[in-house]
């Protein structure tokens, strides 16, 4: 599961939270900057590093540049794995930490074990440590990695408030094993039946063969929204976006219209960086 699933649970949870609305987070005071509105909330500020590490933002861009040259598959692990970060308990950098005898960390939970990227924001760490000691927080990292990695791989240019402290799904593939569970007891009824050949060709290799989500696997645009106009989904939660009423008009506005989808997934990107941090009880 990686940008295409992430972004459609992105906004599909804004829609839930606001009423089918992107609203602004409570507590934000804006301004209007190229056009498009920002503000601060809660110790967050668009320009949090200009005064404490003037570089911190260019040095992310440039290894996430550098990691993606190399390796444009990186660009969904590094969504993914900001997403998965703020998913628990916000933003805070808690999918980074490492298990110890008395507590089982995030990043081995199962939903995590296949996250990949951790080596990259190391890298951005230790060069943002050596510049600016103890301020750039990994938390901070991670959500300006993930804005970087989208803008490479030609998705929208977004900025995202900073200043977080650290705590104690249109690009990438899909493993067999997280869709063939629709190729047995006879065909989906949401899927193509050309596209269940495919399927079954990437599974017979076996349950680690991948997928692509689209025919552009590392480049980030709104063909993914096209597949599930086509029952061309590869996992059945993706295909359900466009099965559902709820979601089907939203489908086919970003399937024809790419400048909103962009337009719509740079606000919920900016907005689930910016919802203050949920207790679980």
């Amino acid at each position: 599961m990686v940008i295409g699933k992430i972004l459609g649970l992105i906004l599909l949870m804004e829609m839930i939270v606001h009423g089918f609305r992107f609203e602004v987070v409570d507590g934000f005071r804006f301004d209007v900057v190229n056009g498009f509105r920002f503000g601060v909330v809660d110790g967050l500020s668009m320009d949090y590093y200009l005064r404490r590490c003037p570089l911190a933002e260019l040095i992310v861009k440039i290894k996430v540049i550098k990691a993606l040259q190399a390796d444009p598959t990186l660009a969904a692990s590094l969504v993914r794995l900001h997403f998965h970060d703020c998913f628990i308990e916000g933003c805070d950098g808690s999918v980074l930490l490492n298990s110890t005898t008395q507590n089982k960390a995030e990043r081995d939970s199962p939903a995590n074990l296949s996250l990949r990227g951790f080596e990259i924001i190391d890298e951005i760490k230790e060069e943002l440590e050596k510049q600016c000691p103890g301020i750039v927080s990994c938390a901070d990292i991670l959500a300006m990695a993930a804005r970087d990695a989208v803008c490479k791989a030609g998705g929208p240019l977004y900025d995202i408030p900073k200043g977080r402290m650290d705590g104690a799904h249109t690009l990438g593939v899909a493993r067999c094993s997280s869709f063939k569970n629709r190729l047995v007891g006879g065909l989906d009824a949401n899927l193509n039946a050309d596209f269940a050949k495919t399927l079954f060709t990437t599974c017979s290799a076996s349950d680690t063969a991948e997928q692509p989500f689209d025919e552009t696997r590392n480049t980030f645009d709104n063909l993914y929204y096209r597949a599930l106009q086509c029952k061309s989904g590869v996992l059945d939660s993706d295909q359900t976006l466009y099965a559902s009423a709820e979601t089907k008009g939203i489908v086919d506005s970003y399937a024809s219209n790419k400048v909103m989808f962009f337009s719509d997934f740079k606000r919920a990107m900016i907005e689930t960086i910016a919802r203050p941090r949920q207790p679980v009880f």
